[in-house]
């Protein structure tokens, strides 16, 4: 059980409601009488030593903020042994006994490193707006980024419709569709590209040229970026269908904005979670969701298993699209 202190950190790509879940940690150890640090700036700040007391004041006015108040970035040097140890050394130096990771794999494999190395409690919260960690339904901001994604494509589709155009969207996704397929499913796409499933794209310009003799005014292809590039698609089919083609990259929108009610609540529920089981001695867990259920994740799982995209998505995606 711990008494003294614990700290939370953002690691990885931000996604709407990481700050939702680390305010929910802080206040839900103060409560339990139990210190809190903020770790700034992800594994870098770890190994630098950028590490401050929180209070409840330190949280307020963030639930509706998107991105992380903690920061985030990249830092090689943790990727070594020795840099490993020196984050563990500042951890130690600050009287920390256990430390909440919300972010992706990679993020939570950093986790899995420290525990096997240094022995310390690791609680894991997934935050990513992929959805695609393994063992739970949902993670941290995937819902704002697919809603972000679907808006975008409904005012595409007004000006691909005024032009009798050819839209191509392209949203994140290296190497999962799930951002893909829930949006193009939601948005009423034609055509939906992700990494997990075979597409021929000569059928694909076959189907629009005959949609299109038939009196079709526009049609919206929705791809992930790890499935293939945006611009090299569009170049490809406007060339086979000689149909005026756009491509519309939506990037980083899809990381930011205000999160929906969705990804405030269960980030709140994740985070609550993560702090009481922390100071309770649980430790390599990850906490998610399982059928609208907080569910626990052996940490080492996760982090060494693939998330496959849902079959009931591409199910229903071949039967509607």
């Amino acid at each position: 059980m711990i008494t003294g202190a614990i700290a939370v950190m953002t690691s990885g790509g931000d996604s709407p409601g990481m700050n939702a879940a680390a305010r929910a940690v802080v206040r839900t150890a103060l409560y339990e009488g139990v210190k809190v640090f903020g770790i700034y700036n992800g594994y870098k700040g770890m190994l630098e030593d950028d590490i401050h007391e929180l209070t409840s004041r330190s949280v307020s006015d963030l639930i509706q903020r998107g991105g992380t108040f903690l920061g985030t970035a990249r830092c090689m040097e943790f990727k070594t042994v020795e840099g490993r140890r020196k984050g563990l050394d500042n951890l130690e130096k600050h009287g920390i006994e256990g430390l909440v990771i919300i972010g992706g794999d990679g993020s939570l494999t950093g986790g899995s490193m420290l525990s096997k190395e240094g022995g310390i409690p690791i609680v894991g919260l997934p935050g990513t707006i992929d959805n695609d960690v393994w063992g739970t339904d949902y993670t941290i901001g995937c819902d704002t980024a697919a809603n972000t994604a679907v808006d975008a494509i409904n005012k595409l589709r007004d000006t691909a419709s005024a032009h009798r155009r050819i839209m191509i969207v392209e949203v994140m996704g290296h190497t999962s569709g799930w951002l893909a397929m829930t949006s193009g499913i939601a948005s009423g796409a034609e055509y939906i590209i992700v990494p997990e499933v075979k597409y021929n794209i000569d059928e694909i310009c076959e189907d629009i040229v005959e949609s299109y003799a038939h009196g079709r005014r526009y049609t919206i292809i929705v791809v992930a970026e790890g499935a293939c590039s945006g611009v090299g698609l569009k170049n490809v089919v406007q060339e086979k269908t000689k149909i005026d083609t756009r491509v519309s990259i939506l990037g980083h929108i899809q990381r930011g904005g205000s999160p929906t009610l969705e990804d405030r609540i269960k980030a709140s529920m994740l985070g609550e979670r993560a702090a009481l089981a922390l100071i309770s001695g649980v430790n390599d867990v990850v906490f998610g969701f399982d059928e609208g259920k907080v569910v626990s994740i052996n940490l080492f799982d996760s982090v060494n298993n693939k998330k496959p995209l849902d079959p009931e998505l591409v199910r229903l995606a071949s039967v509607l699209v």
